[in-house]
C-alpha cells in the first residue's frame, strides 16, 4: 500500500509530511480536520511482521493503546486515537515540538554531563509511572525520546513495542533483528519474561551512549551484539571522559549488570541517585531544548512569562444514590459487548460492595460479579487491582474445593500471570511451580496443554532472573515432550528450539 501526501486516515487524518520509516510503518505528520490541530500518525503493517497472525497483532494493537492512552503523565505522548485501516494499523499520537534524542546528541558533542543526569531523571520519572500500571516499554532508545524546546523530556511508543514485542525485540531464526540489539537487555533479547528491569538496563545503555557519544555494545551481526550484552563488561565511561563524577558512572555500570537481579530495584531508586547530581535551582540559559531547565526552575512557564488563568466554577459535588445491582449487571454486558472496558471495571468495582450488602459476601451472585471483575481488570491491563481477587476468589474455592480444585488453580495461575506482568520473576516462579504438579498429576486436575504453558513461563522466568542453564535444562526436556505429544512443528516446540538456539549460541 503506497502512502502519499494528502492521504485520508480514519476520514480524518489528512497526512503531510514523512518524517521517520522503518521496517514496520512510517510516522507521518498530519491534520486532525475535526479539532484543526497538528497531530502525529503512526502507520503500522501487521503483515510485515513474520510470525504474527495479523488478526491478532490487531486486536493486541488496540487493547495496548486503549491501556497505554489511560497512563497519566507529563513526559508520555498523548494517545488521541488508535484503530486499524485496511491492512494497516495507526495510532495518532500528540505533535511534539522538539527533537529526538539521537538528533540531539549529534548536535551537541560531547553531550553534556549534567544534561545526560537531567535527561535520565526525566525518564526515571516516566519509567516510575509506567511501571506502576504495570507496563514495560520494551523499546527505550533515543529515536523514542522527543526533548522539548522547554527542556522537558517526552517518551514516544509507549505500547506499540509491547505488541511487537514477539518480533520485534528478538533474533528471528536467521539471527538478523527486527528491534534494535543495542538497547535490549540480554533476558529480552533471548526471550525470556521481562519487567521494569528491562526498561533500566536499556536506560543504562542510553545514559552509556549520551555520556561516551557510543552505545557500550555494537556489532556487525545481532548475534555479536547479544554475545556481547551477555558476556562482556561495559567499558567505564570515566575512561573516555574522566570530568563525569565517578558516582554517575558506578549507576550505568549498575544499569548494566548482566543480572536484572543485580540492577536497581526501580526507577525511583535509580532517580534518587540521580537526584545527588542535578543541578542546584537557578537561571537557565534560555536556549531551547535544554534538559536542565525543569529542574533549574520547576514548573515554572516557558517563556519565562507568567500569565494569570482565569478562575474556573468549582464542580458540583456528586449525588449518592443507591446503586441498581441488576441494572449495573445489565450495563457492563452492554459494555463489555461494544469492547468498553474500562468503562465496565469502574462500574463492577462501584457495585461489588452494594451487591455484597444486598446477596452476602459468598452468595452466587456476588462470586459471580467478582470472578467478572478479576477477569475484566485482566483484561484492562490493571494486574495490580486484579492480583488481590484472584487471590481471594482461589482462596475461598480451595476452602469448599480443595486445593486441587480446577477453578482454584485457575485463579491461581492467573495471579501468577499477575506477579510476571507486575514485574515480580521470583514470586512468579515460586507460584508456577506451586501449580505445576497439580497441572502434571492425570488423577487430579491434570491438564498437558496449560502443563507446558506453565512449564514454559518458568523457563522464560529463569532467563529474566538469569539461571541460563537452568533455564536452558527446563526449556530442552519441555521441547521433547512438546513433540512427542504435538510432533516437531507444533509452534510452542517450533518457538522453543528457537529459544533454545539462540542460548546454545550465545553459550560460546
Amino acid at each position: 500500500m503506497t502512502v502519499t501526501t494528502g492521504r485520508m486516515v480514519a476520514g480524518r487524518y489528512e497526512l503531510s509530511t514523512l518524517i521517520g520509516q522503518g521496517g514496520m510503518g512510517q510516522v507521518w505528520t498530519a491534520y486532525d480536520r475535526r479539532l484543526d490541530r497538528r497531530v502525529a500518525v503512526k502507520l503500522l503493517r501487521p503483515d510485515k511482521v513474520a510470525g504474527q497472525e495479523a488478526d491478532e497483532l490487531r486486536r493486541r494493537f488496540v487493547r495496548e493503546c486503549r491501556v497505554t492512552a489511560q497512563v497519566d503523565h507529563p513526559g508520555l505522548v498523548t494517545v488521541h486515537d488508535a484503530g486499524s485501516e485496511g491492512e494497516e494499523l495507526f495510532l495518532v499520537m500528540q505533535y511534539v515540538d522538539g527533537a529526538d534524542l539521537y538528533d540531539h546528541l549529534a548536535e551537541h558533542d560531547p553531550y553534556p554531563w549534567q544534561w545526560t543526569v537531567a535527561v535520565a531523571a526525566q525518564l526515571c520519572a516516566v519509567l516510575s509511572a509506567v511501571h506502576a500500571v504495570p507496563i514495560v516499554h520494551r523499546d527505550l532508545k533515543p529515536r523514542n525520546v522527543m526533548v522539548k524546546q522547554d527542556g522537558t523530556v517526552t517518551v514516544l511508543d509507549l505500547g506499540v513495542a509491547s505488541v511487537m514485542d514477539t518480533d520485534t525485540t528478538r533474533l528471528t531464526h536467521t539471527g538478523s533483528p527486527i528491534g534494535s540489539p543495542a538497547y535490549m537487555a540480554p533476558e529480552q533479547a533471548m526471550g525470556g519474561a521481562v519487567g521494569p528491569y528491562t526498561d533500566l538496563y536499556a536506560l543504562g545503555v542510553l545514559m552509556h551512549e549520551l555520556l561516551s557519544g557510543e552505545v557500550p555494545f555494537a556489532g556487525s551481526t545481532a548475534l555479536g551484539v547479544l554475545h556481547r550484552h551477555l558476556y562482556e563488561p561495559p567499558l567505564p565511561v570515566r575512561r573516555i571522559r574522566p570530568e563525569v563524577p565517578e558516582a554517575l558512572e558506578t549507576l550505568v555500570l549498575r544499569l548494566l549488570a548482566k543480572d536484572p537481579q543485580h540492577r536497581p530495584a526501580s526507577a525511583q531508586e535509580v532517580y534518587e541517585d540521580l537526584a545527588l547530581l542535578l543541578p542546584a535551582r537557578g537561571t537557565p540559559t534560555g536556549a531551547p531544548l535544554d534538559p536542565t531547565r525543569p529542574f533549574l526552575r520547576p514548573h515554572a512557564p516557558w517563556p519565562d512569562r507568567a500569565r494569570t488563568p482565569a478562575p474556573q466554577p468549582a464542580p458540583a459535588p456528586p449525588v449518592a444514590e443507591k446503586p441498581d445491582v441488576a441494572a449495573a449487571v445489565d450495563e457492563v454486558k452492554r459494555l463489555l459487548g461494544e469492547g468498553r472496558i474500562t468503562q465496565a471495571v469502574d462500574i463492577l468495582g462501584a457495585i461489588l460492595p452494594a451487591a455484597a450488602e444486598q446477596h452476602g459476601e459468598l452468595s452466587p451472585v456476588v462470586r459471580t460479579l467478582r470472578k467478572q471483575y478479576a477477569a475484566t481488570l485482566m483484561d484492562d491491563g490493571q494486574y495490580r487491582r486484579a492480583l488481590p481477587e484472584l487471590r481471594r476468589l482461589a482462596d475461598e474455592r480451595a476452602a469448599e474445593a480443595g486445593q486441587a480444585d480446577p477453578q482454584s488453580l485457575r485463579y491461581r495461575y492467573e495471579a501468577a500471570q499477575c506477579l510476571e506482568q507486575l514485574g515480580e520473576p521470583a514470586a512468579a516462579l515460586a507460584e508456577y511451580r506451586a501449580l505445576l504438579p497439580y497441572y502434571e498429576n492425570q488423577y487430579v486436575s491434570g491438564d498437558p496443554q496449560l502443563a507446558h504453558e506453565v512449564r514454559r513461563r518458568i523457563g522464560h522466568l529463569l532467563l529474566a532472573l538469569g539461571d541460563r542453564p537452568a533455564a536452558h535444562d527446563t526449556l530442552a526436556r519441555l521441547v521433547l515432550d512438546v513433540e512427542r505429544l504435538h510432533g516437531p512443528g507444533h509452534p510452542l516446540a517450533v518457538e522453543i528450539r528457537r529459544t533454545l538456539q539462540w542460548l546454545g549460541q550465545v553459550r560460546g
